[in-house]
């Protein structure tokens, strides 16, 4: 007797679930029912995804194992977890060092030793034997930081201890076949002179691109010569004093670990299709997998790690949490995507919105809500706040998650300078709620402060309200002084909603229930609310910021609003920060 690994209703819905990662993953499952009813099965299906040490770890690399991770989580459910899977980070790191990083220190220490493989270049941060090491080092932290569950191979260690022997034997009986694939996509020079083998120099230790002479598969070496000496060479294909240019390497590597499954960007198309064409040539099928696409900057304009255009890593977890860059990786991978700093808070706020919705659907609706994938099926509970003085009973209000756009608006007024003098609010409101019982609301307040400092401060407008909206205004202010300090968010609201009923241009005679004697109340009241007070085009549901921030703040925010004292303030900053900049 066998127990079901999963809710067998989510393995049920996963049969039809047109989440991206499912649609992936059946064509797994097809693949392995084919290598089955072929005799061909390993007993497990091989993940890849392939990473260049020349560079640190970045963006993109978190994005490819993220996604590969979702599509093998997805697989698992699929199949109720009955065939194992394995996941490989592989790191190319026997490629010639070509030119110096921009990023890194002593530059001149790697100028030295260009063209050799990264595992021979030094250190230059001094930590390790070589700068391959260091880069490999830096990515398993990498993953390690995230909780991805892999298996790290080094090219190096799979050539030099013979992983890769028979497959390069493979190569060399089928050399003309591999040629025939390569030569028509390179240019004439190129193509004259181009061999799929990179002989190391036994001397210099240098990754040779040079013409091979002959190649003689019954001895599994190949003859070159020194294109500066003109000394001739006879080296050995096998135990890494060879590899192979990158495009066969990918194909010989996919033939070597069998491997079922690696995604790359759109633009690899081209040298997905001729690694495919190359696998074949080698008896193997070639992965499933799918091209996503590439990300944009501000402007619109393909980021490019030598520009320097584009987010960090460290820059998005500096302004919003890990799971809200999981998110900007599942949503719409096939589509460019804007990069910038502005998409952060939105991520944050829709992951959280899609974390509380969880719980209340059904197993469809479940395997189609990103967090299930972001999480691996298993998504944590929402932190939920119950408001001070709120009813009890069936008339009780739902808990409810706090936004992260309320508490940039709320930094904003604040002023915020750290997260402990938002707690201060927060408590008030929510009584319940400390860093101890609610880390997530804790590391997103962190979050919230700095956004403001960096980005929403800076970028704020505000506008004087006009003749009706400062009557307005003066109304809502004595209405709210009426109310008790501790006014729930729906008391707020209500008194919101009816001094925007007094207001002819706020009016809404076709909403729902409107009558002329109690009219509707548009959008564009709680618009003009947000640029007088917050200088936003939009913001957080009025009623609950206000009861965050407290009826006695938020009427004295209103009456800086009436005063001109926003905008005044909101001067000097810029002015101040203007001349700083100067300075």
């Amino acid at each position: 007797m066998t127990t079901s690994a999963f809710d067998p209703q989510l393995v049920e819905a996963a049969q039809t679930s047109s989440a991206w990662p499912f649609e992936e993953a059946r064509k797994l499952v097809a693949r392995r029912e084919a290598a089955v009813k072929a005799g061909k099965d390993k007993g497990y299906v091989l993940f890849e995804t392939g990473y260049g040490p020349s560079g640190l770890p970045h963006i993109g690399t978190f994005g490819e194992v993220a996604r590969t991770t979702m599509v093998r989580n997805a697989f698992r459910l699929l199949t109720n977890d009955a065939v194992p899977t394995r996941l490989v980070a592989f790191s190319d790191d026997m490629d010639g060092l070509r030119k110096v990083p921009d990023n890194v220190p002593n530059g001149e220490l790697l100028a030295q030793h260009l063209n050799k493989p990264l595992t021979q270049v030094p250190d230059p941060f001094g930590t390790h034997e070589s700068f391959g090491q260091h880069n490999n080092a830096r990515l398993r932290a990498f993953l390690d930081s995230f909780g991805f569950e892999y298996e790290f191979l080094s090219a190096t260690e799979c050539y030099r201890s013979g992983r890769f022997n028979d497959t390069l034997r493979l190569v060399l009986a089928r050399y003309d076949a591999v040629m025939k694939v390569m030569l028509p996509s390179l240019r004439a020079e190129r193509a004259s002179t181009y061999s799929p083998f990179l002989p190391i120099h036994p001397v210099t230790g240098h990754v040779m691109q040079v013409p091979i002479d002959e190649v003689r598969a019954d001895s599994a070496t190949l003859v070159w010569r020194d294109p500066e000496s003109g000394a001739r060479f006879e080296t050995s294909a096998l135990d890494g004093h060879a590899k192979l240019q990158w495009k066969p390497d990918w194909a010989m590597r996919w033939t070597a670990l069998g491997v079922d499954y690696e995604m790359a960007g759109k633009d690899l198309i081209d040298s997905v299709k001729l690694s495919g064409q190359i696998a074949r040539a080698l008896g193997a099928q070639p992965p499933e997998g799918f091209n996503y696409e590439l990300f944009l900057d501000e402007k619109g304009q393909k980021i490019s790690k030598s520009k320097g255009n584009g987010l960090t890593i460290e820059e998005w977890l500096t302004y919003g949490a890990p799971e809200s860059l999981a998110l900007f990786m599942y949503a719409r991978p096939r589509e460019a995507k804007r990069l910038h700093f502005d998409v952060i808070p939105r991520n944050v706020d829709e992951y959280l919105s899609f974390l509380d919705a969880y719980a209340r659907q059904d197993a469809k609706q479940r395997l189609g809500n990103p967090v299930h994938h972001i999480h691996g099926g298993n998504p944590p509970a929402p932190e939920v706040v119950t408001q001070a003085g709120a009813e009890t009973g069936e008339n009780a209000p739902r808990p409810t998650q706090i936004s992260f756009g309320l508490l940039l608006n709320l930094a904003a007024v604040a002023n915020a300078e750290t997260k402990e003098g938002l707690w201060q609010f927060l408590k008030r409101y929510a009584p319940g709620a400390a860093p101890e019982t609610h880390p997530r609301l804790d590391s997103l307040l962190g979050y919230a402060v700095r956004n403001f400092q960096d980005f929403v401060k800076p970028a704020k407008t505000y506008r004087p309200p006009s003749d009706s909206e400062r009557k307005a205004l003066e109304d809502l202010a004595e209405r709210l002084a009426a109310l008790p300090d501790n006014a729930d968010a729906g008391q707020i609201q209500d008194v919101v909603y009816e001094v925007g009923r007094t207001v002819p241009d706020y009016q809404d005679l076709k909403a729902k229930g409107a009558t002329p004697e109690r009219p509707g109340v548009s959008g564009a009241w709680f618009n003009a609310l947000y640029q007088i007070l917050l200088g936003e085009e939009r913001g957080p549901r009025f009623g609950s910021f206000a009861a965050i921030l407290g009826v006695p703040a938020t009427i004295a925010l209103i009456r800086k609003g009436l005063d001109g004292q926003l905008i005044a303030d909101h001067e000097a900053f810029l002015a101040a920060r203007a001349a700083g900049k100067a300075g």
